[in-house]
């Protein structure tokens, strides 16, 4: 059975918002993706503070500027498809009021069907913590914990209440909910991370950035699964980061995902071969000068993967 395969839309300021989420929506539905995905970036410091990630130096990417609300983004590209899932990838909760954002994410997932998948991280960029001003950077893992907490609350039966250190729900209905179970995934790292990711969340959401890495990694979440009484399966979408060139990338320090459409198809199958991964989402577009580029080679990748048996 073939892998079941993601676009991430276009949403920095290279593109226009107001024509080109929903055209590549529209493209990419039809050569057949099965879920279009959104990221947040909420700032561009300049001068940077901070180097991406965190790391001293590191500059950010021009494609971090200017980038459109994730949850706009997924409304755009909801009312221009059909079938194709919606999904955050990834969301950083912590910069959101929780119940403001359950209440968002159910209502998208009313409004298109039951198409919307969460998925959520705690992010990296103290300016981005000062700017949304909901918890401090050093709270986040607590902030992310309620916010799947108040998840659980809204989601489910009337009434609903909660009490929390940021969030106070007394006995109330809350509405819409969502179409039908909405997944979260989490984008989980390490011991901490993957607790809360068994305890609380559907599936994985690990960057596909090398076979070797991503398989000790899904081996290390079964090993916590297990000692945590885990049951139910976890499912994994991996996020791949694409750098597409039209020439084939040359010599031997090639990164996973760099390169021509051959190369990244090739990568697709080796990572759709590690065990657990159940969908991979592709990301063009750092690299690709427009939207038609991007629905152009993202109709030329899933063909040649599919032909290719992945």
């Amino acid at each position: 059975m073939s892998i079941k395969l993601g676009l991430a839309l276009p949403q920095s300021r290279s593109y226009d918002i107001s024509r080109d989420v929903a055209s590549v929506a529209k493209a990419a539905e039809a050569s057949g993706y099965e879920s279009l995905w959104a990221f947040e970036r909420v700032l561009f410091p300049t001068p940077a503070t901070q180097g991406l990630y965190g790391i001293p130096g590191l500059d950010w990417p021009e494609n971090y500027r200017g980038v459109g609300d994730p949850l706009i983004t997924l409304a755009l590209a909801g009312a221009a498809t059909e079938r194709a899932r919606l999904g955050t990838s990834v969301l950083v909760a912590p910069l959101h009021v929780p119940f403001q954002l359950a209440r968002s994410l159910a209502t998208l997932d009313a409004a298109t069907g039951g198409r919307v998948v969460a998925g959520l991280g705690t992010g990296w960029s103290l300016d981005e913590y000062a700017a949304a001003s909901v918890a401090p950077f050093e709270k986040r893992g607590a902030v992310l914990d309620e916010v799947l907490d108040v998840f659980a609350a809204v989601w489910g039966a009337d009434p609903v209440s909660y009490e929390g250190t940021l969030t106070h729900i007394a006995p109330a209905e809350v509405g819409p909910k969502p179409a039908g179970h909405l997944p979260v995934f989490l984008a989980a790292s390490n011991g901490r991370a993957f607790r809360r990711l068994v305890d609380k969340a559907d599936g994985w959401m690990p960057v596909a950035a090398g076979v070797a890495a991503l398989s000790e990694g899904w081996q290390k979440l079964q090993e916590v699964a297990a000692e945590r009484g885990r049951e139910r399966p976890i499912d994994v979408i991996a996020r791949a980061n694409a750098y597409y060139s039209a020439k084939p990338f040359e010599g031997e320090n090639r990164m996973p995902f760099q390169g021509s459409v051959e190369q990244l198809v090739e990568d697709l199958a080796a990572h759709a071969a590690v065990d657990g991964v159940g969908e991979i989402l592709i990301d063009l577009q750092s690299t690709v000068t427009d939207a038609q580029e991007m629905s152009d080679v993202a109709a030329e990748i899933i063909a040649a993967a599919r032909a290719a048996g992945v």
